[in-house]
């Protein structure tokens, strides 16, 4: 490997190499790279500091103000936590925004104590660069989109499969009103990098397999070359069951999650519903979450599937059915994703 810099971003992304990325956290914050750590050469305040230095009086100043900020015990605190992460990921690298000052610094304080890394060159702009180099050319892959009504299992069949990408698994959310996690979603940036990461380690898969979305995921917007591809790719459609479904929308989304948070979620769609349906559903909620009774939940998801999710489900499957090349249950669906597209 280069000890200076390397220049392979489609390589860094791909193999997600471990990054030590030098940027102050409110950067760091705005995205990265999923295996970037940030261990940074400059705190907020200290980057604020030198940045000021810099406007007033140019770029010696802030050299000369970024040093007087890290010496001493501060100085070697912050080596002692770069070489920590680099004796537990030998194939580190360091990275800043544009790949300069910072990152080169921080090579060099490194190597003085004999410690030898590879900077990213042009920093995380460029894997930024690569990363939507990366989701553009997805226009050009081959997709395939598993369709299925709300409750169908279409997750579960992707994350079964190796030719697959979980959109909702990337964006940390289950794409519905009743789909945020207790954890949140990454940030764009972040989520955009792991998607390209991910298309990058199936460029050996002549087809994709892929869950029909719509353009938001939470508040994650899908980027619009993928969006463009599921918008035009083959559909295989799961088909299930309604008991079935109404018992995987049960585990999958009501499970363990609080009768606040069911009520929120439930009012989030109550202007589509209509008031009369709406309370409906809250009357039967309300019970659900009194008796405590799986069946008792079974009874208002089973209303909410026939008054919102089916109704609209139908809507946007009945302008797709030119794109429908096969229609089966979950066994039907595997057997000729992998005989029609060698995805298994």
């Amino acid at each position: 490997m280069n000890t200076d810099e390397i220049n392979d971003h489609v390589s860094l992304l791909r193999d997600e190499t471990p990054i030590v990325d030098v940027r102050a956290p409110a950067e760091f914050e705005r995205g990265a790279i999923a295996s970037a750590a940030n261990i940074p050469i400059l705190d907020d305040a200290e980057r604020e500091s030198v940045g000021l230095a810099y406007k007033h009086n140019g770029r010696d100043a802030a050299v000369t103000k970024g040093h007087q900020i890290v010496q001493g015990s501060v100085k070697s605190e912050r080596i002692a936590r770069w070489r920590e992460f680099i004796a537990k990921h030998p194939q580190a690298v360091l990275c800043c925004w544009r790949g300069g000052m910072r990152s080169q610094l921080a090579q060099a304080w490194l190597a003085e104590q004999g410690v030898r890394v590879p900077r990213v060159a042009g920093g995380t702009k460029a894997l930024r660069q690569c990363c939507m180099q990366t989701l553009e050319q997805a226009q050009s892959r081959t997709f395939v989109v598993v369709a299925g009504r709300t409750g169908s299992g279409k997750t579960g069949l992707l994350r079964s499969l190796t030719h697959s990408i979980d959109l909702e698994g990337l964006a940390n959310h289950r794409g519905s009103a009743f789909g945020a996690l207790t954890t949140p979603q990454p940030k764009p940036i972040s989520f955009e990098f792991s998607l390209a990461t991910q298309l990058l380690n199936m460029e050996a898969h002549r087809t994709i397999l892929i869950e029909d979305e719509s353009p938001m995921i939470g508040r994650l917007r899908v980027p619009e070359p993928i969006v463009s591809a599921i918008s035009n790719a083959p559909i295989v459609l799961l088909t299930v069951p309604r008991k079935k479904r109404i018992s995987l929308t049960y585990e999958s989304y009501v499970a363990g999650t609080s009768g606040d948070v069911l009520r929120t979620n439930l009012s989030k769609i109550r202007k589509r519903l209509g008031d009369v349906r709406y309370n409906e559903v809250l009357s039967s909620l309300e019970l659900a979450l009194e008796q405590n009774n799986k069946r008792d939940h079974y009874k208002w998801i089973g209303l909410l599937l026939d008054y919102y999710y089916d109704p609209m489900y139908d809507y946007q499957l009945a302008k797709k059915t030119s794109r429908i090349e096969f229609e089966g249950d979950e066994s039907a669906l595997k057997s000729h994703l992998e005989s029609n597209h060698g995805i298994h």
